[in-house]
């Protein structure tokens, strides 16, 4: 009988028919490769930005230029970008379309493979698609823009609503939090803008789809939600691209604003093939009584760094991370979340689980800090992760930083493996070794999974079944 180990290294395969494709490219605005002043100013003339953002971008690109790769994290990988080789801004010089019908071919066929049409058709309140540098399809249900509620792109919230935009637009995360911030703040293009008015409770989630085609691209949508008082929305992204020899690299910023008593949840299902780079900076910010919770998958993938976080200003604010990684042969899911306790009775909790096959490597990265004169705080931290075979590999590193002794903390942790017995005795239950294991890793996640809405999890349980197909036996 083969091993579990020995037969995880002979056939891991992952599935990617559903994303990993690409068509020609036929693009109206490209900004050529390597990134310089000049490219800053072909993304603000194209997208007749007022003078204030070009300023901010080009400010920006100094910043970037200035900061010098991290030098901790997953830094040796971070070694094989190469800045001067990526075009940064590509652009079929559509503007977002509220008809499908209305969608260039290429770009609705895309999606279409994708089932973003027919997810709308079914719950969501409300759709953007975004195909490399610009959205080509958004659209929200009337019904919410009667109550005020908006969902556009980024270029029309700077455009439509600076008066709303501007005040928060790059205050939860400044320009110089990180070298990637930075990056970002210099070339973004596309993402959400969302702001929900006080009182209203959006009853289904609005869900955006970001989409790579080109090849030696960099994709850096920048998200902003804000939810004023007593508000709730459920925002969900999903994320793909072809598989390419190349390097590829995604680089987002998203900025949550909750003010009181609202609620925000932030749900990401990426499907990354493993030539990306995935780069993102992603932080709320919680009033008083107000709730952000992030829910996040991290799937595929060469390199994901990745910590979401809540800076809870208000007293009784929540924060909440879920997170579950799955790392394959050649990736790293460098994930983890990031809680700043700034107020009294303050609570947040993590939950992170970490799944890594054949020579794939799993690593949590946290941060929690409740300084010494507030009263009242609690936090609750879990790390677990499950080994597939004895050449995976995970690392914990938690920095709980807790000051006073009015607080409540816990922290766990759990390293476990998927056992030859365990393997065995299903298989005798007349499963294939590939079911027995995406069995057992369903198992390990399953928890958690719950907290998806319905037709995520779904969609997150079959693409841990691609996954761990053909990957033992």
């Amino acid at each position: 009988m083969a091993t579990a180990d020995s037969a995880t290294l002979e056939a891991v395969h992952i599935d990617r028919d559903e994303g990993n494709f690409s068509y020609p490219e036929d693009y109206t605005h490209d900004a050529g490769y390597g990134l310089n002043e000049g490219t800053v100013d072909y993304i603000s003339n194209i997208k007749g930005e007022a003078d204030w953002i070009r300023e901010f971008r080009q400010k920006a690109l100094k910043v970037f230029f200035s900061k010098p790769m991290p030098t901790h994290w997953a830094s040796k990988d971070l070694e094989n970008i190469i800045f001067d080789d990526i075009r940064y801004y590509l652009a079929k010089g559509q503007t977002p379309t509220r008809s499908w019908d209305e969608v260039p071919d290429d770009v609705k066929e895309t999606f279409e493979r994708l089932g973003i049409p027919e997810k709308e058709r079914k719950f969501l309140a409300g759709v953007e698609a975004q195909f490399d540098s610009e959205a080509a399809y958004s659209n929200v249900k009337e019904s919410l823009t009667k109550e005020g509620v908006i969902f556009v792109n980024s270029t029309e919230g700077l455009r439509e609503h600076p008066e709303i935009f501007r005040k928060w637009f790059g205050k939860v995360i400044p320009t110089g939090d990180n070298k990637f911030s930075a990056l970002n703040s210099a070339v973004f293009s596309g993402g959400s803008f969302i702001y929900v008015p006080p009182g209203v409770k959006v009853k289904h989630p609005l869900q955006a789809y970001f989409r790579i085609n080109a090849e030696n691209f960099g994709q850096f949508e920048r998200t902003l939600i804000i939810v004023d008082e007593g508000a709730e929305v459920t925002y969900m992204e999903g994320c793909t691209a072809p598989k390419f020899e190349t390097a590829t690299l995604h680089s987002a910023v998203v900025e949550l604003v909750a003010m009181k008593d609202a609620k925000i949840q932030y749900i990401t299902v990426q499907n990354w093939s493993n030539n990306v780079y995935n780069l993102v900076t992603k932080r709320g910010l919680a009033h008083e009584n107000a709730e952000i919770r992030w829910i996040d998958c991290n799937i595929g993938s060469r390199l994901t760094m990745k910590y979401p976080g809540v800076i809870m200003k208000g007293r009784k604010a929540r924060g909440e991370v879920i997170s579950i990684a799955l790392s394959n042969h050649g990736q790293h899911q460098d994930t983890g979340a990031k809680m700043i306790h700034a107020a009294d009775e303050t609570t947040s909790n993590i939950v992170a689980k970490s799944i890594s096959v054949g020579t794939g490597k799993s690593t949590y990265r946290g941060l929690v800090h409740i300084p010494r004169h507030l009263k009242g705080c609690k936090n609750n931290t879990e790390c677990d992760a499950l080994l597939i075979n004895k050449d995976s590999n995970t690392d914990t590193y938690p920095a709980i930083t807790v000051r006073g002794n009015q607080h409540s903390t816990q922290h766990e942790a759990s390293v476990s493996q998927v056992s030859e017995d365990q393997i065995f005795y299903m298989k005798q239950r007349g499963l294939s070794e590939g079911e027995a294991m995406s069995l057992s890793v369903n198992g390990f996640v399953n928890d958690l999974v719950r907290e998806f809405p319905m037709e995520y999890s779904v969609e997150l349980k079959r693409l841990i079944d691609m996954e761990m197909e053909g990957s033992v036996g």
